[in-house]
């Protein structure tokens, strides 16, 4: 018999979360900057907290657990934290710190390839692998030119906001999600 986990669903949730957060940014973009820093604040301590829980839970049930997961979760809620609490200063905040964090996210989720191959299969894979060497390459991207940053980065966020968003919702209704 085989139960839903709490990483499942927490990955669902997040998928959710940041596929509606992608879509709002398509759909408003006369949205002011400051609601774009909270909402992106707050998509942002959710993400960090999902990663701590994923390095709690590696650590767990292996023994140890990937670091990277644990500082990459840290950075997001700090990022997350800062970006709610200080919404007036999100453009210069975004351009420097969004990047940052853009790439620490991706940069961990490409460190779980691994285990997602043995527990979720190729596709799942093969689809993490992708979407996270896109969000890599729009990343630097970022951190090579902030004023492109800043110019389109409605379009980066969204998009690679659905993306994130699609490869939660996948892994939570994969083998990922499952415990036997």
């Amino acid at each position: 018999m085989r139960r839903r986990s709490g990483f499942g669903w927490l990955e669902l949730a997040i998928g959710i979360i940041l596929i509606a957060l992608g879509i709002l940014v398509f759909l408003k973009p006369d949205l002011a900057l400051t609601g774009m820093v909270f909402a992106y604040g707050i998509a942002a301590v959710v993400m960090g907290i999902a990663d701590i829980v994923l390095f709690i839970e590696f650590q767990r049930y292996t023994g140890f657990g990937p670091i990277l997961a644990l500082v990459s979760g840290v950075l997001s809620v700090m990022s997350g934290l800062m970006l709610v609490v200080y919404p007036g200063t999100g453009a210069l905040v975004l351009t420097v710190l969004f990047p940052i964090w853009f790439i620490a996210h991706v940069v961990s989720r490409l460190t779980h390839l691994g285990h997602i191959r043995f527990v979720a299969g190729e596709g799942v894979y093969w689809f993490t692998l992708i979407v996270n060497l896109i969000g890599l390459f729009l990343g630097i991207l970022m951190v090579i030119s902030p004023l492109f940053t800043l110019s389109t980065i409605r379009c980066f966020a969204g998009a690679y906001l659905i993306l994130l968003g699609l490869g939660s919702v996948v892994m939570a209704v994969s083998k990922m999600g499952n415990r036997w």
